[in-house]
């Protein structure tokens, strides 16, 4: 095999080394992200062919290929037809997409993603409260009064409602923290478009939202972390409820 620039095919499959008999595409993935994501591997190495993936996981071509692609959907490789298959990404630039893989390619339960997601916010609003402002609390206040004035169209209300979050995020200034949060509300999504169902499930968010922005903009850390424990506790029950729809 010709040298190419950044050839470190054997390095790369004796640190990896075989996988137990009958492993799913799951842990061929997890095994690749585990070598990808240790700072070892420049971006833009080429990665060993796929048999010799195959062959050095002990697992099947189709395993790879399969691993691959996903990992590639992802962003974590860029396969090049002809070429070969590179790694792209520093390995910290790797993390939030390798975090969004590790939740999607294991066993998703909804229960233990609303309670991460309630752990987040809350730490959020408290970051906020001590950050923030008299401009971001304006614009915070400012995402309050958009969803005050969309009580009455759900679809609007619930644009405005992530649109707090968002900027409550912002001011938190923790990127990784943000990272992480968009990922677990990306996997409950498909719940949040359609857990306000009423009017007086807006009007309760509403008046949460309002106590969450007041304890911000005053400053106050702990009661911003309890506003939001309780947001999330009403919030985290109409999730749970559309899930079991």
């Amino acid at each position: 095999m010709p040298a190419y620039p950044g050839d470190r095919a054997a390095e790369i499959t004796a640190a990896l080394g075989a996988l137990p008999a009958g492993s799913p595409v799951s842990e061929v993935a997890r095994r690749l992200l585990d070598l990808f994501t240790g700072g070892s591997i420049a971006p833009g190495t080429r990665l060993p062919p796929e048999r010799q993936l195959a062959l050095t996981l002990g697992v099947g071509r189709s395993a790879v290929r399969e691993a691959l692609a996903a990992l590639e959907i992802l962003g974590i490789v860029d396969v090049r037809p002809g070429s070969g298959t590179y790694l792209r990404g520093q390995a910290s630039e790797l993390l939030p997409q390798t975090l969004r893989w590790g939740l999607l390619i294991g066993e998703r339960n909804t229960a233990e993603l609303l309670e991460l997601r309630s752990g987040l916010e809350i730490y959020v609003a408290r970051l906020a409260a001590g950050r923030a402002d008299g401009a971001t609390g304006a614009a915070l206040a400012g995402h309050l009064e958009r969803m005050r004035a969309t009580v009455g169209d759900l679809k609007a209300f619930a644009r405005a409602d992530l649109a707090f979050h968002d900027v409550l995020a912002e001011i938190a200034g923790n990127a990784t923290l943000v990272d992480q949060l968009h990922v677990v509300r990306a996997l409950l999504q498909v719940y949040a478009d359609r857990a306000v169902r009423g009017g007086a499930e807006a009007a309760t968010a509403l008046a949460e939202h309002e106590i969450i922005c007041t304890a911000v903009v005053a400053g106050d850390e702990d009661a911003a972390a309890s506003a939001m424990a309780v947001h999330m506790t009403t919030a985290s029950s109409r999730l749970a409820a559309a899930s079991a729809e």
